[in-house]
């Protein structure tokens, strides 16, 4: 039998570790910024063309590398960080594997110039599927320029898999916050297209938290400061009202290396019980500052997780660090003594109490029980004056025997629905329990409905219509400015052909700015701006699932947005066009991601529940 086993060639081995490394153009983007980090560049400039499918280049002002080391810094595992085992252990620079040129230059084309700040001429270097095809001195500024350009133009297939130029541009927009957010004494700049996207001066902590987060954090942060022998925290966590539905601007870094860490997420999340909703997210930006041999950042290819030595104090530091900001800036949960907009509205409130009023109320039995000393335990002789409106609710459940027959003129109701066997019985009143769900009489028992489920479902399947005809716009009195922040700019703009087709009605307006024209006839009149970010945030919770297309998740965001919430109270009326709409839907009985909308109790297991 003849042998089978080979070494693979350079370049197919290069382009399956490439595969680790480099997976999109963002991951080259942190790569290459990390790179000129470590270079000692104060100024770093991105540019980027179709989002990095065409060109990533990073440009830095750092110490440049001599010809030999160009050269070399392409070869697998060749790093200027690594001299021994124990180096591994002592870690401080951002690159340290020696993989991240090789990767690059096995997937891309790619062109480097470099020079020396002692050196009169530097270095040009051309690399194609990892061979060096030119070679030859150059002039050019101190530093380094790089250049990638065709990602993945040698691995058609994986080219494929790449997503929408809006989608990969805002994987690079997140790696490009999370480097430049690390080092606020560099100055970064971002230029997609041929238009600047950042500039970000050279500043403290919180002017680089500004800068990228957006200016309404500017009083809404809270300094997180404390050091021991063990570990250091610094940073800055939002107050409770920045707290979002979804994790958005959350950012943890261990000595300086941004990172993935669920469990102290959930440390964050802990300092902040009972300052924010169970369902939200705080807001932070938090650094620590460790001893290197106390952790291992050598776990993953993208250096994003790590492994502390003890992640038991390392949870409780964070948590008491966070716990500590908050109290000793007097942060708590503020209480709210306005009135309801309802309740304002109710004659108890609105109206004056009239003399006539006054004497009949200070006349009632109740009025002297508690107003007379001594009385508060006195029970009043039995008498049915005063229980007539209850006698009079109770009558309406004695409904007549013939009135559980079903309704011809009325199928979706009461009768044979089209799409649900449930006959409802004709004329029974409704009633809302919790102010959340919604009981209904049926032919052979009762339904116990979930109101915002319930809504959810009819939303869905109203906003789902919508390809067929434009969901009706309420028009603005007056357009309202939009500014959101760099990343959601990008994303509102790749979904506004979808967001309009719902309802809205907006224009982009350049630098991170829309207008609101319109919005769906349910958006209340000054609730625009809030409605299109909460649809974002939401959006983005939805947008790792790949299995939804963009409109599909924007319906989705949208019926679980203008949904009625559990807790709101609903009138007869509302009650039963709720019911009536549910009931009309091609799939009534869950929700579009699979929660029941309503529990239906029969007669018989209501009597075997009871023994009859």
């Amino acid at each position: 039998m003849p042998d089978i086993i080979q070494l693979l060639p350079d370049n197919l081995a290069n382009q399956i570790a490439a595969g680790e490394v480099i997976q999109r153009p963002a991951s080259a983007v942190k790569e290459l910024l990390e790179n000129a980090i470590d270079a000692g560049a104060t100024e770093i400039k991105l540019i980027v063309t179709d989002a990095g499918k065409a060109l990533v280049q990073v440009i830095d002002n750092g110490k440049g590398m001599s010809m030999t080391d160009a050269r070399m810094a392409f070869e697998r595992h060749a790093t200027s960080k690594i001299r021994a085992i124990e180096d591994l252990f002592h870690i401080r620079t951002m690159g340290f594997r020696g993989e991240a040129l090789a990767s690059i230059a096995a997937v891309a084309q790619v062109e480097m110039k470099t020079r020396q700040e002692h050196e009169q001429l530097g270095t040009y270097l051309e690399i194609e599927n990892s061979k060096v095809t030119k070679q030859e001195p150059c002039a050019a500024p101190t530093g380094t320029s790089i250049s990638m350009k065709n990602l993945f133009f040698n691995v058609p297939a994986r080219r494929n898999f790449l997503k929408s130029n809006a989608a990969e541009m805002r994987h690079i927009v997140d790696e490009f916050i999370r480097v430049a957010m690390a080092f606020p004494k560099i100055i970064f700049s971002l230029t997609a297209n041929g238009q600047q996207v950042y500039y970000l001066e050279s500043g403290s902590l919180k002017q680089r938290i500004l800068q990228l987060l957006g200016n309404q954090y500017n009083t809404k942060l809270v300094h997180v400061a404390e050091q021991t022998d063990y570990m250091n925290i610094q940073g800055f966590v939002g107050k409770p009202d920045t707290a979002r539905k979804t994790r958005g601007e959350q950012y943890f870094f261990v000595n300086n290396r941004f990172i993935r860490s669920a469990y102290l997420n959930h440390a964050v999340n802990s300092a902040f019980e009972g300052l924010i909703a169970k369902d939200s997210f705080p807001t932070y930006v938090l650094f620590i500052e460790l001893d290197p041999t106390q952790l291992d950042i050598n776990v993953h290819p993208t250096k994003q997780e790590i492994k502390f030595e003890d992640e038991k104090i390392v949870y409780a530091f964070v948590q008491a660090a966070v716990k500590h900001a908050l109290a000793q800036f007097s942060v708590a949960p503020s209480l709210d003594f306005s009135l309801n907009a309802d309740i304002q509205q109710l004659d108890a409130v609105s109206k004056p109490f009239t003399e006539t009023q006054q004497t009949q109320a200070s006349s009632s039995d109740l009025y002297q029980t508690f107003t007379q000393k001594n009385q508060a335990h006195k029970i009043a002789p039995s008498s049915n004056k005063g229980l007539g409106h209850w006698s009079s609710m109770l009558d309406q459940f004695k409904q007549p025997e013939e009135q559980w027959q079903q309704s011809s003129t009325e199928d979706l109701l009461y009768g044979k629905p089209k799409k649900q066997s449930i006959a409802l019985k004709q004329d029974a009143p409704l009633l809302q329990l919790h102010n959340t769900y919604i009981i209904a009489s049926a032919m052979n028992g009762f339904l116990l409905v979930h109101q915002q489920l319930a809504h959810e479902r009819v939303l869905y399947e109203r906003y789902g219509a919508a390809h067929q005809q434009k969901m009706p716009t309420q028009k603005t009195l007056f357009p309202v400015t939009l500014d959101l922040s760099t990343p959601d700019a990008v994303l509102l703009e790749d979904l506004l052909p979808e967001v309009n087709s719902l309802g809205y009605q907006l224009e982009y307006f350049g630098k991170d700015s829309f207008i609101i024209h319109g919005t769906p006839a349910d958006i209340l009149a000054g609730n625009e701006k809030h409605s299109i970010e909460l649809l974002l945030e939401q959006y983005k919770h939805f947008s790792s699932d790949v299995k939804f297309s963009k409109r599909e998740q924007l319906i989705r965001c949208m019926a679980r947005q203008q949904a009625i919430k559990a807790g709101q109270s609903l009138s007869q009326q509302e009650m039963l066009q709720l019911i009536e709409d549910l009931l009309q839907c091609q799939t009534p009985n869950i929700t579009p991601s699979g929660s029941p909308t309503y529990l239906e109790y029969k007669e018989d297991y209501l009597d075997n529940m009871f023994r009859k």
